[in-house]
């Protein structure tokens, strides 16, 4: 995917998986490419309409919580491009866990019970319900690895103030019932997710993707229960199955490691999930487009001739 140039262009950023362009002083146009990371790592191999799936799934849910709180999105003019309010971002991701999995699980199996602060009980297994959700931030890192963070450290550190923070923690509590709400209607599970929030003048808006398979997981709630009983693993949609993938071939991002091959078979795969996850959570057939870099540049700029 070629960099384009805009007219009043003043800032160019690239992500591990998106391509941010800076408008002025208050637009952003974010492109979300085919790339894919784990373990904070960009895979050597795209994935095809992974940035579609991404960016159509995530304006869908912007949509439906913009009742909730204020959100940067103004239009999608092309099907893996976003424009939006660009906002001063706070350096944390709001991490929502309704569920004993993932990095909470792999902390808990260790025998630790506070995670960022938070105090999980006793008596879980893997992929249990806690009896609340909590919020487990991390750091936004610009660089290298996220860190996890506590709600008090965050404050103390001045990376969000005791009243943002509230706002922050209850839009986020918010966000997480109706995203398990809209999930429950296509019978999945919301188990995780996170959030990023920013600022324009004293306000506090909801920024970057939300639900997508990259920021969330979910389960199937058709036999949850009873797998839960047996043992059995969960079935899910979600990019776990990538980073288990990269686990299990040796490579979790650590120094010296090497990532492992990536067959047209598995990209394919991995492909065909990400359309999955989005005809399950969308509840629709989703349509391939294909469109060429002289298309994603004119729809972009007719888009941002009418703001």
């Amino acid at each position: 995917m070629s960099q384009y140039i805009f007219d009043n262009q003043t800032n160019f950023y690239k992500g591990k998986v998106r391509d941010v362009y800076s408008i002025g002083n208050d637009i952003l146009v974010m492109v979300a490419s085919n790339r894919i990371s784990a373990f904070d790592v960009i895979l050597p191999a795209p994935i095809p309409f992974k940035g579609q799936v991404l960016n159509q799934i995530a304006a869908y849910m912007l949509n439906a919580t913009k009742d909730i709180c204020p959100n940067w999105l103004v239009s999608s003019p092309a099907p893996n491009v976003s424009i939006g309010k660009r906002c001063e971002p706070f350096k944390i991701e709001m991490v929502v866990r309704g569920n004993l999995t993932g990095h909470a699980w792999r902390t808990y199996s260790t025998g630790k019970r506070i995670l960022c602060g938070v105090t999980m009980p006793d008596g879980l297994k893997e992929n249990d319900y806690f009896p609340t959700p909590i919020i487990t931030p991390s750091t936004k890192a610009s660089e290298g690895h996220d860190e996890d963070i506590s709600k008090e450290e965050i404050i103390a550190q001045g990376l969000a103030s005791a009243e943002d923070w509230k706002i922050l923690e209850k839009y986020a509590l918010q966000l997480f019932e109706r995203g398990k709400a809209i999930a429950a209607e296509q019978g999945l599970i919301l188990v995780d997710t996170k959030y990023e929030f920013g600022k324009i003048g004293n306000d506090i808006y909801l920024m970057d993707e939300i639900h997508t398979p990259d920021s969330s997981r979910y389960f199937y709630a058709d036999g949850f229960e009873e797998r839960q009983a047996s043992g059995e693993r969960q079935k899910q949609l979600s990019k776990e199955f990538v980073r288990e993938w990269l686990i299990e071939n040796n490579f979790m991002g650590k120094e010296g490691q090497k990532v492992p091959y990536m067959s047209d078979e598995w990209i394919a795969t991995i492909s065909s999930r990400y359309i999955e996850l989005y005809e399950k959570v969308i509840g629709k057939k989703f349509i391939p487009e294909v469109w060429n870099d002289e298309e994603i540049y004119n729809g972009v700029l007719k888009a941002l001739s009418t703001l």
